[in-house]
């Protein structure tokens, strides 16, 4: 975390703020309505960062990857890079009162830890991902895992041996590690992908309940419980109330901490939240699409929170293909809700120039696919009980064989 900083100092995309600030709705104030990566020096009391990959210019630092290439690059990845074994940290009582867990919104249940990454292990399988985790007391959080996730089978396998899942969550790594633990990757390979990206050997240490983490400024371990207790309500990726949800406790026995910790925090719906729901999945679109036309590039939309809305860029090689694309963009991001099909003339990444085609180029009763009775997200405020919803995908691409009909003036 610390390299990086440095290196987002260097390419002038970090402003310092030295006046001391609240975690309670200032800071996330401050982080929601700034278009940088803000750095703290007093936040009650303590060192604290946010908004670290707010945009596709902070992704690029820090994956060091090209801005233009990161899609295509992150697609081709194979998580094959290597982890090793670097032995143990040492761990005092846990006190989550000595971190400054922020409240974000007025209406929120209470604090919220939100860049935690919750590592986790049952019989051999590891599994990396973010939940949202509210605090309890100083030793118990309670987190919303998600129903069909991996953190949520490996919980089910635990419980259904009479056991607690071990667990470990990490606060303040390296940013390429919380953007693989933000993808949905190959079982258990979520760090191989973080070391590949970052192009060298991933230490990992072990802690006391055998749950295997990279460097941190703090870790956390304990065991996620079967005791229930009420979460939320909470504001998330839709910038909208999710309800109150019985979820299950989180029992903190550990703290782990480095000299002049430096706290991490995501503001719910903020640019980061978004850049970290959605810019995981566009790899993932972009090699569905792949398999079956031949896609140029992939942006989900912040206007659709960065997770609900996407706009692929293709090159039509027949018929049909605006509607493949449609299909396998909706299968490689489940909680996709409306997806379009563009031309390699259009900007994906800028709405105005995406209207345009979806202004001259679409026909309803022919370019509009409406799916119903589909799983969707269950963040979506007009979801249909828990997560079913209605999908749309819009094929804005000119008909093969009527370009001449569609060409753009411009002058030289």
């Amino acid at each position: 975390m610390r390299e990086f900083i440095l290196q987002m100092k260097k390419a002038g995309l970090v402003e310092e703020i030295n006046d001391p600030v609240s975690s309670v709705y200032e800071a996330p104030k401050l982080a929601f309505r700034t278009n940088k990566m803000l750095e703290f020096s007093n936040m009650d009391g303590h060192r604290c960062v946010m908004n670290t990959i707010f945009d596709r210019d902070s992704l690029s630092v820090a994956l060091n990857i090209p801005k233009e290439r990161l899609v295509k690059t992150l697609a081709a990845c194979t998580y094959a890079g290597k982890t090793q074994d670097a032995g143990t940290l040492q761990f005092e009582k846990a006190d989550l009162s000595k971190i400054p867990i922020m409240k974000h919104f007025p209406k929120d249940a209470g604090k919220y830890l939100t860049s935690g990454i919750v590592f986790s292990g049952w019989n051999g399988v590891t599994n990396a991902s973010i939940h949202r985790l509210q605090v309890l007391d100083e030793t118990h959080l309670i987190g919303r895992i998600v129903e069909g996730r991996h953190t949520y089978k490996l919980m089910k396998q635990a419980f259904s041996e009479g056991k607690k899942l071990p667990i470990a969550i990490v606060i303040g790594p390296h940013p390429a590690i919380t953007f693989a633990a933000s993808t949905r990757v190959p079982e258990g390979k979520e760090m191989h992908y973080a070391a590949e990206i970052l192009g060298k050997e991933l230490d990992l240490f072990t802690c006391p309940n055998g749950i295997q983490v990279p460097d941190a400024e703090i870790v956390l371990y304990g065991y996620l419980t079967p005791d229930l207790h009420e979460e939320g309500p909470f504001v998330d990726i839709s910038g909208t109330y999710d309800p109150v949800r019985m979820q299950p406790v989180l029992e903190i026995i550990g703290m782990h901490t480095k000299p002049d910790f430096i706290y991490h925090g995501i503001v719910p719906a903020g640019a980061e939240h978004k850049m970290l729901m959605g810019a995981p999945y566009e790899p993932r679109i972009y090699q569905a699409v792949s398999g079956v036309t031949n896609v140029k590039d992939v942006y989900l939309t912040p206007g659709g929170a960065g997770y609900f809305h996407a706009v692929v860029q293709i090159k039509k090689m027949t018929d049909g293909d605006g509607k493949n694309a449609i299909m396998a963009a909706f299968a490689a991001h489940t909680s996709l809700k409306h997806v379009v099909i563009v031309d390699e003339d259009i900007n994906i990444y800028d709405p105005s120039d995406v209207e345009f085609a979806i202004a001259t180029r679409v026909r309803a009763d022919t370019d509009v696919m409406i799916i119903s009775g589909v799983r969707g997200s269950s963040l979506d405020p007009c979801r249909i009980g828990d997560s079913m919803n209605v999908k749309a995908g819009v094929d804005a691409t000119i008909p093969l064989g009527q370009e001449d009909e569609f060409i753009r003036a411009e002058w030289d």
